[in-house]
């Protein structure tokens, strides 16, 4: 294969029952912010983690559930149905409680698997009202193995009004099938996740591992062996501090406490509505 990109670092994460944390903001979210952290969720069919009401500021998600369906609700009253392939997306900006469970398939998946992974919002937008948006898999913006999750891939542009100058793609391939991948000249950062299959990138084989690649915007070669699937970011860096709450990562201190402020006033709400415990 061509030259490509050196790794600097390379995990398999911290697996907690279904869950397999594969960066968080106080460790590898630092070298490749605003990629701050990343879920993986494996369990068996049938069952799934329901994860209840919990607050978020200063960050958006985005979840990409690969097999089943999930319903999400915000502590806004907005209810929503995620079809397997689909997007969830959510700014938290300001401050927002928000709740999903799997949902019940017939016949039942064999395995639910699904990523949610974090950003770092930019201090424009980090105490921003609240936004959410829901794509069906018919309008995520394929190009040849790359399901565009956010931002671009040739003519292939996601819809969701991404703050970033960002790609985060899924990415398939088949047996001894190449991928070349060059980043936009203004993206610093990079990294990938193999989920399935063995991906050979950089001189090393990946199975199941994340890798972060040399800062730069060298164009990147894959190959795989086996039939593949990985997650693909690269993004201009964030250029400000991590400053880390329990359920929030804002730039500042004083953004940090005013997001915090703003979820407890709502945590209130939530309470006295009897939605929370």
């Amino acid at each position: 294969m061509p030259s490509s990109r050196p790794l600097i670092t390379r995990t398999t994460g911290r697996r907690h029952g279904p869950i397999t944390r594969l960066m968080s903001p106080g460790d590898i979210g630092q070298l490749i912010k605003p990629f701050i952290f990343l879920d993986y969720v494996e369990a068996p069919g049938g069952g799934g983690p329901n994860f209840g009401f919990h607050p978020h500021s200063g960050i958006a998600t985005l979840t990409y559930p690969l097999t089943f369906d999930i319903q999400h609700e915000t502590s806004s009253g907005q209810v929503d149905l995620v079809r397997q392939g689909g997007i969830e997306w959510m700014a938290a900006g300001q401050g927002i409680w928000h709740r999903a469970q799997p949902m019940p398939a017939d016949p039942p998946a064999k395995a639910l698997k699904a990523f949610q992974i974090w950003f770092a919002l930019p201090p424009s937008h980090e105490l921003a009202p609240t936004s959410a948006l829901f794509l069906p898999p018919n309008e995520v913006p394929i190009a040849g193995p790359v399901r565009v999750l956010l931002g671009a891939c040739g003519e292939a542009v996601s819809p969701i009004p991404a703050p970033w100058d960002l790609n985060y793609y899924w990415v398939t391939l088949q047996d001894g099938e190449r991928w070349h991948y060059q980043p936009p000249a203004t993206h610093q950062v990079a990294w990938t996740f193999a989920q399935s299959g063995t991906l050979h990138v950089a001189g090393t084989r990946l199975v199941r591992e994340l890798a972060v690649f040399e800062d730069g915007n060298t164009g990147i070669d894959f190959k795989a062996e086996g039939d593949c699937a990985f997650l693909l970011g690269s993004a201009a860096k964030h250029p400000h501090e991590l400053v880390l709450g329990p359920y929030s990562v804002h730039s500042s201190a004083a953004t940090l406490a005013s997001g915090v402020r703003h979820i407890a006033a709502l945590g209130e709400q939530l309470q006295r509505q009897g939605r929370l415990p």
